[in-house]
């Protein structure tokens, strides 16, 4: 089968952009026709100032909604990264293989650099390095398809290439893989500022709609939503942002075409109405099976802790393959 491999950094709460543009189909799609493995990416969360406790929470919380979302730990491996050694063991290894060049060129570390110099902090060097963690993540798995925003494609250009050069100079030993993203709500953006995604690490804002979201306060920010200058409702992602977004969070909710849906509409309130009711009923669900989840912690601990056996035994033949591959020794078969 297809391996398929993806994850949630727990650096804020899950938003209506990661259920739409991922976790939906990871759960409708993803766990059904691939051996595939859903992953809390824990240590990326450590790349900039951080609450450790907070980390933690999120953590939990992160698994459990992807649990919630539908993934099914009898079809699918659900596990926390640090929870499995071979991600950090592959990822100094495949440190010896990328370039400080490669790094100084991700899109996201150039951004997330230059706001923590505008802050007056420094920058870890972890930052510059985890798409390097990433690329672990990935390849320990022998990944075929990696189901990501558009936002993370680049680093998954950056494991294609790694994975080649270390096959080309040591021998084959990783799949080579490749980015895959529904065609649809792939970029859910900021209802305030929709030239922006809805990103889960952003602050606490009108703009952003979390999975855990009461109802009422979806409908709210749904409804005071940016729009666009001009009264009629047409489909233009260039030139009317804002009332293009909430044609897309529609279709994605009720499976329509964002343009077809604009020829319903003569007001931009009628169309907040009905978008704003498609996704709560979308994200009640998710909301009522996490709430059962959390009357239940023995559940997620034991999903996570069998996930994590899982995802090792597939991880450590590859991880172990490439250490050999690039020269160094094998531990001996008993302790001296």
């Amino acid at each position: 089968m297809t391996r398929v491999f993806s994850g949630v950094k727990p650096t804020g709460h899950l938003t209506l952009g990661n259920y739409l543009g991922a976790m939906r189909r990871w759960a409708a799609v993803d766990q059904h026709r691939s051996d595939a493995l859903f992953c809390v990416v824990d240590l990326h969360a450590l790349t900039v100032d951080h609450d450790p406790a907070r980390v933690r929470r999120l953590s939990r919380q992160g698994a459990s909604l992807l649990l919630a979302a539908g993934l099914d730990p009898e079809l699918c491996t659900v596990f926390v990264q640090s929870h499995v050694d071979e991600h950090a063991r592959l990822s100094y290894v495949l440190e010896c293989v990328a370039t400080d060049g490669e790094m100084r060129r991700m899109i996201q570390y150039k951004e997330k650099a230059a706001r923590e110099r505008e802050r007056g902090g420094s920058v870890r060097l972890s930052l510059l390095t985890y798409p390097v963690l990433m690329a672990a993540d990935i390849l320990a798995y022998g990944t075929d398809e990696v189901p990501v925003g558009d936002d993370q494609t680049q680093h998954v250009e950056l494991a294609r290439d790694l994975a080649v050069r270390f096959n080309q100079r040591y021998g084959h030993t990783f799949v080579v893989p490749r980015a895959t993203s529904p065609a649809l709500a792939a970029r859910v953006m900021n209802l305030q500022e929709p030239a922006s995604k809805m990103g889960k690490s952003d602050d606490v804002g009108p703009g952003i709609v979390y999975l855990l979201d009461e109802p009422d306060a979806v409908r709210k920010k749904v409804m005071r939503a940016v729009t666009d200058s001009g009264r009629d409702v047409v489909y233009d992602r260039a030139e009317r942002p804002g009332l293009a977004n909430l044609l897309e969070i529609l279709a994605a909710c009720t499976g329509g075409d964002p343009a077809e849906l604009a020829d319903g509409y003569d007001s931009y309130g009628a169309l907040k109405q009905d978008t704003a009711e498609a996704v709560v009923e979308v994200l009640r669900p998710v909301r009522e099976r996490h709430q059962e989840l959390c009357a239940d912690p023995g559940y997620v601990e034991g999903v996570l802790r069998e996930g994590a056996e899982k995802a090792r035994a597939m991880a450590r033949p590859t991880v172990d393959a490439a250490y050999r591959a690039i020269g160094l020794l094998p531990p001996t078969s008993t302790a001296r």
